[in-house]
């Protein structure tokens, strides 16, 4: 589970709530997990509620998995909450709300020392009508947003290792995004690390513990080193994660 607050300072910045659950079914080769997230911006509120299967085989040292997602975005805009300098009818008792389904797609890969990943979290997109309320599903592939992760796993010492990895966010109709992320893990317990996002110059510096086998809690600060920085004062992310049933032997199950 996760709680985001950007652009701490600013009205209406984004504030993001997320709930995940997984686990694997008798035979393991095959997952099932359900994620629900609420995401509040500026006058529009969305709720996110979706269901994951996932399943693996064997691929050389390591293992492949295959994941798809579906759900639902229920979304509302209280057009009353927009100040405007007239008054304006639209925007005083105005309104939008839908209900629009989606689905995404992708692959894993790790072993013990490396994992590579790539997704398509949304497969389908929307237009609105001409009428309020009222929207139709068109394809587009130009429009797809692909997620591509990769990263290793270094050990210099038996307590001591270090964990680089990057992040691309890819659609033809934005810019490129780019994460470079860097974790020292310190027997088994402290995570200290940072990120450096590219695109809009922030940089996040992340602190983790890893209490026990199965309870792990996470901090991370986002500092914008731009012009919007003389606005806010930072983004604030709180991480916490509990494993039922933690097996001894899993395959770096705290790592990757």
């Amino acid at each position: 589970s996760s709680y985001r607050k950007q652009w701490v300072g600013i009205e209406g910045a984004p504030e993001i709530k997320t709930f995940s659950a997984h686990a694997p079914l008798k035979d393991d080769r095959v997952a099932l997990g359900l994620m629900v997230f609420n995401e509040s911006i500026g006058v529009k509120n969305t709720t996110g509620v979706f269901a994951n299967y996932a399943y693996h085989i064997h691929a050389g040292t390591g293992r492949l998995s295959f994941g798809l997602r579906g759900g639902i975005h229920i979304a509302n805009a209280d057009f009353s909450g927009i100040e405007t300098v007239e008054e304006d009818p639209v925007f005083t008792s105005g309104s939008s709300s839908y209900i629009l389904p989606n689905f995404g797609a992708g692959f894993y890969y790790y072993t013990n020392k490396v994992f590579f990943g790539v997704s398509v979290p949304q497969l389908l997109n929307y237009r609105e009508k001409s009428s309020r309320n009222s929207y139709e599903i068109y394809h587009n592939f130009n429009q797809y947003n692909f997620l591509i992760t990769s990263g290793v796993l270094i050990q210099f010492s038996k307590g001591f290792m270090f964990k680089p990895s990057f992040l691309i966010k890819y659609s033809q109709i934005s810019p490129l995004q780019v994460d470079l992320n860097g974790n020292f893990i310190i027997k088994n317990f402290l995570w200290l690390g940072g990120s450096w996002r590219i695109d809009d110059n922030t940089l996040v510096s992340i602190v983790e513990l890893q209490v026990n086998n199965q309870f792990k809690i996470g901090y991370s600060y986002d500092y914008n080193t731009g012009d919007l920085n003389k606005f806010n004062n930072g983004t604030h992310e709180i991480v916490v994660r509990y494993e039922f049933g933690y097996r001894v032997n899993a395959n770096n199950p705290r790592y990757f």
